[in-house]
């Protein structure tokens, strides 16, 4: 099999990660309820979870919040917001986990443009202008690091920036993005960074993060048993446990802990040119093929592309009796497909242990849906 839909989660996952998981279960008791041995362990791992994802990400452990994944977190911190007057700003190229929460808040919804066919400092300008002009009464702006759909990156740090600068909360999606680029949460300005364990930090499903900066206090999310002061009527005062209501999914966070130290010694760069080399080499075989690759210049490990006379289900299914994994369709971006003129696609997207005689072999095997 050839699995080529790391956007979707990564896979495979590390041998570590695997066994962390199986150790956790067999070795560790309930985070915070209890003093004996086997709680402390358990409450350990996950302090040194917080810990290695606080050094990747610029931040303190304290404010290393455990979630279910990147749906939750966003939710959490958009949901959390909702007693802020104004109204919200997105980019073009959101996922819904960040268009439907944004629209069910009930706040008036602006989206800027992210100016995807220009580059460097031309697009940054760009980008920063469209969201002056309707900066106007606005009190949080959130967006994608990275688009799921074809790995455009936006200018985070200049945004942080601007936001800081005009008092807008910054909450930043880095599902596609965590792993592979540098983000920092001091250095960028972030207020809220959201993230999946099970994408680019190569952890399992069914566990996120959501990294608050310094100054940033939310109202909790839920409520309940925290192991923290339990005759009080109300949550905690502080992070991270005021944000974590309800016993941890430690075996997740085993697994994470150890996905997070597995990209740390590739290091990001490392992965992301290992990715961007493969989509690279897959772009040059589908334009020899005339087949229309959306976004010509690839900053990332994903390739977005359609074969005329084919739906986008159809190319994938074909891939699929072929052992080819990829995805087709929106990718839960509707919105993003808008702004591409996308009416649904095939996407190829890489991780760590893809290949270059991967690519070849899709190639070819591709050829024989459209010779």
């Amino acid at each position: 099999m050839i699995y080529f839909d790391n956007a979707a989660t990564t896979y495979p996952k590390p041998p570590q990660v695997i066994r962390a998981v199986a150790d956790s279960i067999e070795h560790c008791g309930n985070p915070g309820r209890g003093a004996h041995s086997l709680a402390m362990r358990a409450a350990d791992e996950i302090y040194n979870c917080r810990k290695e994802a606080a050094e990747l990400f610029g931040a303190t452990p304290e404010r290393v919040i455990i979630t279910s994944g990147a749906t939750h977190s966003l939710n959490m911190a958009i949901t959390a917001h909702n007693s802020l007057d104004g109204t919200i700003l997105i980019s073009d190229l959101e996922h819904n986990s960040v268009l439907r929460p944004a629209l069910a808040s009930g706040k008036e919804v602006r989206i800027f443009n992210t100016s995807l066919y220009l580059y460097g400092e031309e697009r940054t300008a760009a980008i920063l202008a469209s969201i002056d002009s309707l900066s106007r009464g606005a009190s949080i702006l959130i967006t994608t690091a990275a688009s799921n759909i074809c790995g455009v990156t936006l200018p985070i740090r200049e945004i942080g920036e601007y936001c800081r600068e005009h008092g807008m909360l910054f909450i930043v999606d880095a599902s596609q993005a965590g792993g592979l680029y540098d983000i920092n949460v001091t250095r960028d300005c972030i207020d809220v960074l959201c993230l999946p364990g099970h994408k680019g930090l190569y952890g399992p499903m069914g566990c996120g993060l959501m990294i608050l900066g310094e100054n940033v206090t939310l109202p909790p999310y839920m409520h309940g048993g925290s192991g923290v002061d339990s005759r009080s009527k109300a949550m905690p005062e502080l992070p991270p446990e005021r944000y974590e209501a309800g016993t941890l999914p430690l075996p997740l966070i085993s697994g994470l802990r150890r996905g997070i130290e597995f990209v740390k010694k590739k290091t990001p760069r490392t992965i992301l040119e290992h990715e961007k080399k493969l989509a690279r080499q897959l772009k040059n075989e589908l334009e020899h093929q005339r087949i229309r690759v959306f976004l010509s210049k690839c900053e990332s490990g994903i390739v977005l592309f359609n074969i005329d006379g084919f739906e986008s289900e159809e190319v994938a299914e074909f891939l699929d009796k072929q052992g080819i994994c990829t995805r087709a369709g929106l990718h839960c971006a509707p919105l993003a497909h808008d702004t591409l003129g996308s009416t649904g696609a095939v996407r190829v997207s890489f991780g760590i242990y893809n290949t270059a005689e991967e690519v070849r072999e899709f190639s070819r095997k591709l050829r024989l849906l459209h010779k």
